[in-house]
């Protein structure tokens, strides 16, 4: 299968479209401001939102689920998160308080970033498909589903072999948005920070050598070798 993975947005916060012939897979989305980077990123490579077939959501936070309550509702896009993480996503549950330490310099750019990009005007979801680990969804990359649970009761990593990559979403980051670290780390939300390096371990066999994490560069390298990094 052709298929091409398209970056969306900063190192801040980010989504990613899986871009195929049968269509589109979009992994998170972003910010409710994101609207127009969507469209002008899917543009450039000659798409637009009617050609995404599905948002795949690695949890229910929301600087994850953006412009999915808007692709759900104007654009007939279904919206897929796992099943433990449903509430999340349609705000009946909170999330976790960051941990770990902070510096004001990248905390307020954090901040002003999302604020800038519409975080205060969030809508959470109105209606989703829910998933389970193990799934593999009919979407164009057919987004393997897999529980990775410590972020959140319902964080998955989301393998997409067609575009060589492991979705992480929060579990890992590469740009603390709290402190500005760059190094790679286990994200600083976690509703059980013990478990996520549990959960981690799941992925060390896998051969896919992109990491695509929720909050900064791509890592380049397989679960294994994240996994070497983080000292696991």
């Amino acid at each position: 299968m052709n298929a091409e993975l398209l970056r969306i947005g900063d190192d801040i916060v980010a989504m990613h479209a899986v871009v195929t012939e049968e269509g589109v897979t979009l992994v998170d989305a972003g910010l409710p401001g994101d609207r127009r980077i969507l469209q002008r990123a899917l543009a450039a490579v000659g798409r637009d939102v009617s050609d995404i077939r599905g948002v795949v959501l690695t949890h229910g936070d929301s600087d994850h689920i953006g412009v999915a309550e808007w692709l759900r509702t104007a654009h007939g896009v279904p919206v897929y998160v796992h099943e433990d993480d449903a509430g999340r996503a349609q705000g009946e549950k909170a999330p976790s308080a960051p941990g770990g330490a902070k510096r004001l310099g990248p905390t307020l750019q954090f901040f002003a970033v999302a604020l800038r990009r519409g975080a205060l005007r969030t809508k959470h979801l109105g209606a989703v498909r829910t998933m389970r680990d193990g799934d593999v969804l009919d979407l164009p990359g057919a987004p393997e589903i897999l529980g990775m649970p410590g972020h959140s009761a319902g964080s998955v990593a989301i393998r997409i072999p067609a575009v060589d990559a492991i979705f992480v979403g929060d579990a890992v980051t590469t740009r603390h948005v709290l402190n500005g670290s760059t190094d790679l780390q286990l994200g600083p939300f976690s509703d059980d920070p013990e478990l996520t390096p549990v959960s981690l371990e799941h992925l060390r066999g896998l051969p896919e050598r992109r990491i695509v994490v929720g909050h900064g560069p791509i890592f380049p390298g397989t679960a294994a070798d994240m996994l070497a990094a983080l000292g696991r």
